[in-house]
């Protein structure tokens, strides 16, 4: 990709879904492979991929496939022999976490570095660049300003940055909550979201601060308003998280954005798409209509006060209007001004008393009073089930049938732009020639003989050329112009233009797929650079010898084993996160700075998190502006880890991981 190009990066669960990406304009779509992926219930068989790759390579997309989990030594090389696979398919770029990777004999695939690798630094960034790295997304938390010195050190890879979807409250990779007390790793695609729940929040004092409040749960990130202020700072590759999203949300998410960077390449005439292809649609992109917790840019513009997604991780829906009456059968409700009409078997949802989200689906939806847009709702159960819905609650939608209908049928159309020339070939017994040639400048040109034969009627001759050669309709191809420059518009019957428009689209075809080179990768700067640390704690992610070997060879002297290895069994930081709860419960004493009788008093103390039987400190770091979740591993976890290790040795196939130290005895 060059450094002109802007990228939009969409998510893919399946194949399926990644040919709807392409169609609604993606440049290029992130995909999981059968194993070894960051979303655990998002593979694809290789044979899928492939199909994917086919369809993407004819718009000059590209695919990329997530293999970002950290690897066991035992798994590392079924993952070579599947990284090989990926390559004969057409794989354009890997994207990767564990670096033991880069020590094994890989295909000439290029590199891209995951969110999971933390990246957060210039220093950070210049080193997975000069080690190979040839695209890389740096952290969400990350400024303008922050992404301007990265981009300033970094000027041989491609920068990429999360644009729209889910945040994980923690830096990526640098979160062991999940593992600690259920034994899944979010390394290794298996998160539990212990984000999402409801925590209580007490102090040093034992006093509430927050009562079940979801704290740790972060409202989703658009930067619909920021990609110009992205591009200046030297983003190049748009990413929409969403790997487990159905279709809907990707066609949507993937529409709303190419229509905002085709805005922007109008207005930016020295930057230009990464692919070819122009998209029209049969909707107009919402991105509010998908699941959201809400919107926030996060740390892109600086620290914000309404980060978080406190009251509920679930999605609410858009405004739809006030209860005016409830009766024990149904219940009655006027639409606000300019909302669609309601449709049977959509979903409403409200807040109970106690402010918790709750769901309704409609059964039946009746109009009874057009004036006031005023419908009757019977919902799918029982009247009595619906907690604390009553005249005046406002409701909102968070299922549109009409508008899922409207995404389930084709709903985009991307077309490459194509001028043809039609001319009488050099060689008079080839009769016609007919050159196509693309946006992109691949040009070919067929010939069909036929007889120079003089029309009666020439404006019906000509239009008669016109109209053959301008059936493009099932192909990839928009007509921008069609010249016809033959000495005159000759009688050509039209099986013979059909057949001559034919040739020239499949050469085109054929010579468009052999212009799209795969991305190469790139090599790494030799002698080994060192990497700017040389100690490494359990935050390093290092699970494998071969992760161990990479960071020896640039100069890395302690090494300690991930969190997964299961050495690190007192109190540590099981998230690391730029979201601070003490901030945004108006206890940060920076908040507190200047304010006559409160300056002095707030303090930056522990707080603690409770959760059923599960309990939490937070821990402040008050120069980064940090915050720490500070926990320990359930012995649970432990000596199950260490019962399947022991299963596996008597099965004959051994667990083997990196370790700093004798392997423990199950308890």
């Amino acid at each position: 990709m060059f450094r002109h190009q802007l990228e939009l990066l969409s998510p893919a669960r399946s194949a399926d879904i990644g040919i709807e990406a392409v169609n609604h304009g993606a440049d290029a779509v992130y995909i999981g492979g059968p194993d070894f992926g960051a979303r655990a219930n998002a593979g694809n068989a290789v044979a899928d991929i492939a199909r994917l790759v086919a369809h993407a390579h004819r718009f000059h997309s590209r695919i990329f496939v997530t293999l970002n989990t950290i690897l066991r030594d035992d798994e590392l090389e079924p993952a070579r022999k599947l990284i090989w696979q990926l390559y004969d398919a057409g794989v354009d770029a890997l994207i990767v976490q564990d670096m033991g990777l880069l020590e094994l004999d890989l295909p000439p695939i290029q590199l891209h570095a995951s969110t999971q690798t933390d990246i957060r630094t210039p220093e950070k960034a210049r080193f997975l660049q000069d080690v190979g790295f040839s695209q890389m997304v740096l952290a969400r938390e990350l400024t303008l300003p922050q992404i301007r010195a990265i981009a300033d050190q970094v000027q041989g890879a491609t920068l990429e940055f999360f644009v729209h979807g889910a945040l994980c409250v923690a830096y990526s990779g640098q979160c062991y909550i999940s593992h600690a007390h259920t034994g899944r790793s979010a390394n290794r695609g298996d998160c539990s979201q212990a984000c999402r729940l409801p925590y209580t929040v007490s102090d040093s004092l034992g006093r509430i601060v927050a009562h079940e409040q979801h704290v740790l749960s972060l409202k989703d990130n658009n930067q619909s308003a920021n990609l110009a202020a992205l591009v200046d700072a030297g983003i190049r590759s748009f990413k929409i998280e969403g790997r487990y999203k159905d279709m809907g949300y990707v066609k949507n998410l993937t529409a709303h954005y190419r229509g905002l960077l085709d805005d922007l390449l109008e207005q930016r005439p020295e930057l230009a798409r990464a692919s070819a292809g122009r998209c029209s649609y049969t909707f107009t992109p919402d991105p509010d209509r998908n699941f959201n917790r809400g919107s926030t840019d996060y740390f892109v513009n600086g620290r914000l006060d309404d980060i978080g997604a406190f009251d509920s991780p679930k999605h609410a829906g858009l405004p739809l209007g006030w209860v005016t009456k409830v009766t024990p059968e149904h219940f009655e409700v006027v639409l606000d001004e300019g909302v669609a009409e309601l449709n049977n078997n959509d979903a409403l949802t409200y807040y109970d008393l106690q402010k918790e989200l709750v769901g309704l689906p409609i059964n039946t939806a009746t109009l009874i009073d057009a004036g006031r847009r005023l419908w009757r709702v019977v919902p799918k159960e029982a009247m009595a089930s619906y907690k604390d819905l009553r005249r005046d609650t406002y409701l909102h939608r968070n299922r549109d049938m009409a508008w899922d209908r409207l995404l389930d049928k084709k709903s985009a159309d991307r077309r490459v732009g194509l001028w043809l020339q039609l001319s009488d070939a050099a060689d008079s017994a080839d009769g016609l020639a007919l050159t196509a040639t693309d946006e992109a400048g691949v040009e070919v040109t067929a010939t069909v003989p036929c007889a120079h034969e003089a029309p009666k009627d020439r404006a019906r001759a000509e239009a008669t050329l016109r109209e053959h050669l301008g059936k493009l309709g099932g192909t990839v191809y928009a007509l921008e112009d069609l010249s016809i420059t033959t000495a005159q518009p000759w009688f050509v019957p039209a099986s013979t233009l059909n057949a001559l428009r034919r040739g020239a689209i499949d050469a085109l075809d054929a010579a468009r797929l052999a212009a799209h080179e795969r991305p190469a990768r790139a090599a790494p700067v030799e002698p080994p650079v060192l990497y700017p640390d040389d100690s490494l704690s359990y935050l390093a992610n290092v699970y494998n010898q071969k992760a161990r070997d990479f960071y020896a060879r640039h100069g890395v002297k302690v090494i300690a084993a991930a969190y997964e290895s299961h050495e690190a069994l007192g109190e540590v930081s099981l998230m690391i996160t730029k979201h601070c709860v003490r901030y945004s419960l108006s206890l940060c004493p920076k908040q507190a700075k200047g304010v006559t009788g409160v300056q002095g008093t707030v303090k930056a103390e522990p707080l603690t998190l409770v959760n059923g039987s599960e309990k939490l400190t937070l821990r402040f770091d008050c120069k980064p502006c940090e915050m720490h979740v500070v926990g320990r591993m359930k012995k649970s976890v432990l000596n199950q880890s260490q019962r399947e290790e022991q299963a596996r040795l008597a099965a004959g196939v051994p667990m083997q991981f990196y370790r700093t130290r004798p392997v423990p005895r199950a308890a």
